[in-house]
């Protein structure tokens, strides 16, 4: 199943509508994007970094860590009016404009 960034942003908004009362402020949400994103950094930090693995680590899952990051920054989207199918579709284009050459010829690359 396909699923747009503003079907996605329309199914949070429902969900958050459905189960979860209401949304968090702003700053809440905030505060736990870096939280969700910390997480995520953990399991990558010992799957592919230095770090070992922790007994508490075992049921850690990326993905799962992901998608609360995609969400949490998809309620932060819905709250500020940000239509995040556009302007990641912007971001692209300023992206490729900008960058067309620079990696390309990068000698670290």
């Amino acid at each position: 199943m396909s699923l747009s960034i503003q079907d996605a942003q329309m199914q949070v908004d429902q969900w958050i509508k459905t189960h979860g009362v209401r949304y968090f402020n702003e700053l809440t949400n905030m505060a736990l994007l870096t939280e969700e994103v910390g997480e995520m950094a953990r399991i990558i930090a010992r799957k592919y970094g230095e770090q070992s693995y922790k007994t508490t680590d075992a049921n850690l899952n990326l993905a799962d860590e992901m998608a609360d990051v995609l969400f949490v920054l998809i309620c932060l989207a819905n709250q500020t009016q940000i239509n995040l199918e556009e302007a990641f579709k912007q971001n692209i284009e300023k992206k490729t404009k900008r960058d067309a050459l620079r990696h390309k010829q990068n000698p670290k690359l």
